[in-house]
């Protein structure tokens, strides 16, 4: 079973591919291009391919994809399903697939029929077929039909055929090359089965990316949500089989769930393993038991629950039929819906008496014993809950916000008091916050206004709700939580209305509304948080919580953010050696207040490095608000194959924690940057710009307009990129977003100056540099100069443009600096001053062929050969198409290092670095070490 979904755009353009009825497989979109190249008409490379996987990874709705795909082309399709019952008999799978054209073998030689009717039991002769009679017949008969119509041979589950089926299978498929005919086939594992030919072409189907799987599980009918999804996902392990099954089984509301896991029991997923289970002797049958309530368990530990001793050999039988694999000290299931199955199929008292088992052998472990206890545990018990409220501590510290979300909401379940439980339910929710998944916490905080009207319990538990409807693209929604828990008394512990406002100011920044923004100045002014303690350990230092105090200020205020960054650039940060969540949290905040105050390198690295602090812990649900900032800094200081990066890992994490906005962000942001690139089919799709309610949205809005906008540029329709720029700000000039519109200045004034509508542009440009105050940062000084330069006084013109190109901080933005740059030529060009332009428009080129920017290079050139200089097309730098780690292990390699050094120094193994090194060396069109040092300029 596979994947199965909404409906496709075309695979191939030019094709009408719509297999299964117009579905697709999810996540399969290279693999399904790949088996229908396969049964194209005219290939003439070899037309065979092997697809393995596990169980459920989609390699039967492949063959089914191309066998109709082949069908509606005219293409004869002779199929044959592996079935085990059968595989004793000889030539049963073959048989399977000549049925439909054994009439032709009346056409063949006397003796080559005969070799067939022998093998299928229709002829008298009762001796055994001779072998190579029986191949050379079949060879015969297939290509006899191929000369009157395309074949495709569609072999599923090999690993079931008899093994003379397959023998001659493989015969045949040496010597076929030369006709028209095509083969696909299918195996369960991941190396081709016993029989058939080592040397096909191989397609390895594994788990589906987190995006992907997200997808497929938001496909399904009554998706769970929350933190069911989550651990649906995890359970899942990106196999679409047990998304699929898992879902089900949510869906009928089952109350049977494994230890933390939410999820319920349907007799179809007990079924599925059901059978393959009862045929297992009695003490593996326990063993496995024992390993399927585990969670994480190691073998000794597992074993001595069970009272099993030392002896290996009990697992031998699931080994064999591929249920578990004990490599290592561990026990690991080969399937997910295995573990799922023999949970299940054990009666509950049984199931308790496992994990009370479980948790008496854990005796140097008391985080798992804790877990263990609480899944024997019925009804309400402070013991446990305790225990559990100490394991998540344990875990946080650790670093797996997750792992203590799912251990309070547990510990709170188990306790009798209502003021405890109200406790616990909101710690649960500050993780859940931190994991980034707004279902849960909604849950969470339904829970905790249902129990307790303390005020500081009460805003802790905004923080995320708000939080998690701003996520989900409600921001009026979350500014009324958010303002609930500030008014009309705010809670008396200062630190968390510091919490209070960060989110308030990440509403306001993505709502763009005005009356969101407002009250955060107000609030934090009037909070004293001189002597709190706080049980917020992000803000447990000054300097985090000062970190995130200007970043509020600095959302609310962009133009006091240069002041605010110099400040906390001041203080001396925590130890460069602090890997806790409070340096962590400092380094966010200092990265939100650089995105203000428009220093981008300096936005770019803190967040890196507290985006890596953060994956430690398991999550990035902190970093949501900051990822769109991230990949626009990314862009605008030219490092596009790292934004590429950024952007891929933004989308999984919006599509698993279903981040609405964020997830149109990805997008209205990759559109930009493939528009850039000269890459103009491909446009944000209509829905997404109504996924969310744009009014409210405005950030995201904006995205969608410098989208459209650029891609319209690129395109050379001007008039439609001065629409959509202008749509940026109102018929007054007030920016739609306070922060990002003033971004897009020079962009509206190039649209305006190449369509006539300077003096329309020029008072917006005005209505701008008013915004910005008497002190603009640097980056909008620039764009300004640049934007005047084009719509302003023609006197001042060039006077905007030198401002606007010479002062070298502007190098930290490369493509805005070099289209300032082609611009200040083209309007020396057009006054006759070629020899004055032609430095400019040789900068401007080499930094556009530098980045990417394949559009703007040749704008670049035909202006360069217009003013007098013959020009060859320059080479893109090579490094612009690795990834940041690939870059920085070449840059260290160039060096001199050697790989363990390398390995040492980024925290890698030797043996990933390299591997590394291997891969670029082509990208970079190098074949050795001492070639990497040309590659830089300095080292």
């Amino acid at each position: 079973m596979a994947e199965l979904t909404e409906a496709e755009p075309h695979v191939r353009r030019g094709t009408a591919y719509s297999p299964m009825s117009g579905t697709r497989l999810v996540g399969r979109q290279a693999e399904v291009a790949q088996v229908l190249d396969i049964v194209e008409e005219g290939r003439t490379e070899p037309r065979t391919l092997l697809l393995l996987g596990d169980a459920g990874t989609g390699k039967s709705r492949l063959l089914a994809a191309a066998v109709d795909h082949a069908r509606d082309r005219g293409t004869l399709v002779l199929t044959s399903q592996g079935i085990e019952a059968e595989s004793p008999q000889s030539f049963a799978s073959l048989h399977q697939l000549l049925l439909p054209v054994l009439s032709g073998a009346a056409a063949l030689p006397g003796h080559l029929r005969k070799a067939l009717e022998t093998a299928f039991g229709t002829a008298q002769d009762e001796g055994p077929p001779d072998s190579m009679l029986l191949r050379t017949a079949v060879l015969a008969l297939l290509s006899e039909v191929s000369n009157r119509q395309r074949v495709l041979l569609a072999l599923d589950d090999v690993q079931h055929f008899d093994r003379d089926s397959l023998d001659v299978c493989g015969f045949v498929m040496r010597r076929i090359t030369a006709q028209d005919v095509s083969v696909l086939l299918t195996a369960r594992g991941h190396t081709a089965p016993t029989g058939v030919p080592a040397d096909l072409p191989t397609v390895l189907l594994g788990p589906l990316t987190e995006q992907a799987a997200a997808e497929l599980l938001d496909a399904q009918p009554h998706a769970p949500t929350g933190r069911t999804r989550i651990e649906l996902l995890r359970q899942a392990g990106g196999n679409p089989l047990a998304i699929i099954e898992l879902c089900r089984a949510a869906g009928t509301g089952g109350l049977g769930v494994l230890p933390g896991s939410g999820l319920p029991r349907t007799e179809r997923i007990q079924e599925l393993y059901a059978a393959r289970l009862r045929g297992l002797p009695e003490t593996t049958r326990q063993l496995i038991l024992y390993a399927a309530a585990s969670q994480g368990e190691d073998l000794a530990t597992i074993m001595a629950a069970a009272g099993a001793g030392s002896d290996l050999s009990a697992w031998a039988p699931a080994e064999e039929i591929g249920l578990v694999a004990v490599w290592d000290g561990q026990v690991l299931f080969r399937h997910p819906l295995v573990r799922t199955g023999a949970y299940h199929a054990a009666p509950a008292h049984l199931r308790q008496q496992i994990h009370r088992d479980l948790a008496s052998a854990l005796t140097t472990d008391p985080a798992r014993r804790a877990w263990h206890l609480a899944a024997a545990c019925v009804g309400h018990d402070e013991t446990v809950a305790a225990a559990l409220e100490d394991t998540a501590e344990l875990a946080e510290k650790r670093g797996g916000f997750y792992a203590a979300g799912q251990a309070l909401q547990r510990s709170a379940e188990c306790s009798p008091a209502p003021a405890d439980r109200a406790r616990r339910y909101t710690k649960a929710l500050r993780a859940a916050q931190n994991v980034g998944d707004p279902l849960w916490v909604r849950e969470l905080f339904d829970k905790v206004t249902a129990l307790t009207d303390d005020r500081d319990l009460l805003g802790m538990a905004a923080c995320g709700a708000g939080m998690g409807m701003s996520l989900f693209g409600h921001q009026r929604q979350a500014f009324r939580i958010l303002m609930s828990a500030l008014e009309p008394h705010p809670p008396g512990n200062g630190m968390t209305v510091v919490a209070l406002t960060s989110i308030l100011a990440a509403v306001g920044y993505q709502s763009g509304l005005p009356d969101v923004r407002r009250p955060v100045e107000a609030v934090l002014d009037g909070v004293d948080t001189g002597n709190s303690e706080t049980s917020y350990a992000e803000l447990a230092t000054s300097d985090s919580s000062d970190a995130v105090r200007a970043a509020s200020l600095a959302g609310a205020d962009p133009t006091r953010a240069p002041e605010l960054l110099r400040r906390i650039l001041r203080q001396p940060g925590a130890p460069e050696a602090s890997a806790d969540v409070a340096a962590m949290t400092r380094l966010l905040g200092l990265g939100g207040v650089a995105w203000y105050a428009d220093e981008s390198d300096l936005c770019v690295d803190a967040h890196r490095q507290g985006y890596a602090m953060l994956s430690a812990y398991g999550a990035l649900g902190s970093a949501a608000p900051s990822l769109a900032a991230v990949a626009a800094s990314l862009i605008d200081t030219g490092r596009w194959a790292e934004a590429d990066e950024h952007l891929d890992k933004s989308a999984a994490l919006a599509a698993v924690h279903k981040w609405r906005h964020l997830q149109i962000d990805v997008e209205a942001l990759r559109a930009t940057l493939r528009a850039l690139r000269g890459e103009t089919d491909d446009l944000p799709t209509d829905p997404a710009w109504t996924a969310v309610a744009l009014e409210e949205n405005r950030a995201t809005h904006a995205r969608l307009l410098r989208a459209a906008g650029t891609t319209a540029v690129l395109a050379g329709d001007f008039d439609g990129a001065f629409r959509h720029f202008r749509l940026l700000f109102g018929e007054d000039g007030t920016p739609l977003h306070y922060f990002l519109s003033p971004r897009s200045i020079a962009d509206l004034a190039a649209a305006a100056q190449r369509t006539g509508r300077e003096k329309d542009a020029a008072r917006i440009v005005e209505v701008v540099r008013a915004a910005m105050g008497p002190q603009p940062t640097m980056r909008m000084t620039l764009l300004l100069h640049h934007a005047a330069a084009l719509t302003g006084d023609p006197k001042d013109a060039e006077h905007h443009f030198r401002l606007a190109t010479v002062n070298p901080a502007g190098d930290q933005w490369p493509l805005a600096r070099a289209q300032a740059r082609l611009h200040y030529a083209q309007w020396l060009r057009r006054r006759r001053r070629p020899l004055d332009a032609r430095p400019l428009l040789a900068t401007a080129l080499e930094s556009f062929t530098r980045l990417g920017a394949t559009a703007l290079a040749e704008e670049a050139r035909v202006e360069l050969r217009a003013s007098g200089v013959a020009t060859e097309p320059a080479k893109a730098d090579p490094l612009a198409e690795l990834t940041a780690q690939q870059r920085e292990i070449v840059r260290l390699a160039a060096r001199g290092l050697r790989n363990r050094e390398i390995a040492e120094q980024l925290m890698l193994s030797p043996r990933t670095v390299s591997s590394h090194l291997y891969n670029v060396y082509p990208k970079l069109g190098v074949s050795s070490r001492n070639q990497l040092r040309g590659l830089f300029e300095d080292l």
